[in-house]
């Protein structure tokens, strides 16, 4: 229960912080543009939070899943070779 309320609270914060970000973009503009931006800002917002909290989301294929360990033994090799 806790994590789905963490996972809501994330989404709304950048849900909030999109739709500032879109509305004052859009003030600039007029009235209806900051509107219009706004609610479109909260919406990308929501979506890049959703995006971001799915570890199997749109760049699953992107993230190293055991790469970490092959480079930990490419260092070592290197340190061995230059104390050779």
């Amino acid at each position: 229960m806790r994590s789905r309320i963490k996972g809501a609270l994330s989404r709304a914060k950048y849900a909030a912080v999109g739709a500032a970000v879109g509305a004052a973009v859009g003030g600039l503009v007029s009235r209806n543009a900051a509107s219009t931006g706004g609610a479109l800002g909260g919406l990308a917002g929501a979506t890049l939070a959703d995006v971001r909290s799915n570890p199997d989301g749109v760049f699953a294929e992107f993230r190293s899943d055991g790469d970490d360990a092959n480079d930990a033994d490419d260092a070592a090799a290197t340190i061995e070779l230059a104390d050779e």
